[in-house]
């Protein structure tokens, strides 16, 4: 009788644990993340190493990726817009920075809470007079950004019908016509703004005002069409989230990254460059 008692209970745990053993075997092992080239000190191309992106987000990643068990890779996949594309076809399984847009509900599934947020300044001289306390301040006045910053979609839709600021392609134009008083104010990250205003040497020109006037934050997004897709990933990155910010990694990882995105800009030669 002992042989058949024991036998039964092995298939009772058997079918108790199956299921679980089945679920863990098929679950993602790898994954491919990709996201902008040109965003530091969140996610940039490395220098050394093209193919790959850095920045705090990938770091922020990585380190997720690593406490769940999994593998992951930051690969450049081409400007912003080829990497939206190669996520939501399936070749890539993440978007590591996205920006929470309406029309990618339907092609990507948003990782809450966000894994950083970006702060957008208002950025003057230090001479002016005008207060540009707040954005009713900037009306009637001529401002710029750069035509990669990316904004939440009411702050846009403000700058939009309210404001009128010219974009150009990059923060090394902006702050440029900022100082020579070709513009008034100028929109743009708080890191990468005063990373460029301290590498064009301006610190003592340019002042951001000290209250965010917009608060973007930035994603983590997996493609429907990823094998990695499942309830289980997207409930294991969401709590990785959540301590990350509970525990301020996020601010860490900023300001590390940008200290070693400055430096990087004092180097002749890089494959990135200041875009918000």
């Amino acid at each position: 009788m002992g042989q058949p008692k024991r036998l039964l209970s092995s298939l009772f745990l058997g079918l108790l644990l199956g299921p679980s053993l089945t679920f863990a075997a098929g679950k993602c092992e790898r994954m491919i993340a990709t996201g902008s080239p040109d965003a530091p000190p969140f996610l940039w191309r490395d220098p050394q190493d093209p193919k790959h992106l850095i920045g705090a987000n990938a770091d922020l990643l990585k380190r997720a990726a690593a406490d769940i068990g999994i593998k992951v890779e930051l690969l450049y996949a081409g400007k912003r817009s080829q990497a939206v594309d190669e996520v939501r076809s399936g070749r890539m399984d993440l978007l590591v920075d996205a920006p929470l847009n309406v029309a990618e509900l339907d092609s990507l599934d948003y990782v809450h809470p966000p894994i950083s947020h970006n702060d957008i300044m208002l950025w003057k001289r230090r001479d002016q007079v005008q207060p540009f306390s707040s954005l009713t301040d900037l009306a009637g006045f001529q401002g710029a950004a750069s035509e990669r910053i990316r904004l939440t979609s009411p702050f846009s839709a403000t700058v939009k019908e309210h404001l009128r600021v010219e974009r150009l392609p990059g923060l090394t134009e902006v702050f440029q016509k900022l100082m020579l008083g070709q513009v008034d104010y100028v929109f743009a990250g708080r890191y990468a703004g005063m990373a460029m205003v301290q590498t064009l040497g301006l610190s003592q020109d340019l002042i951001a005002q000290p209250t965010a006037v917009d608060k973007p934050g930035l994603y983590l997004a997996l493609s429907f069409n990823s094998a990695c897709n499942d309830s289980w990933l997207r409930g294991q990155l969401a709590k990785k989230m959540t301590e990350s910010a509970a525990s301020d990694l996020s601010g860490e990882a900023v300001t590390r990254n940008l200290e070693l995105w400055k430096a990087q800009l004092l180097q002749p030669a890089s494959v990135s460059a200041p875009n918000k």
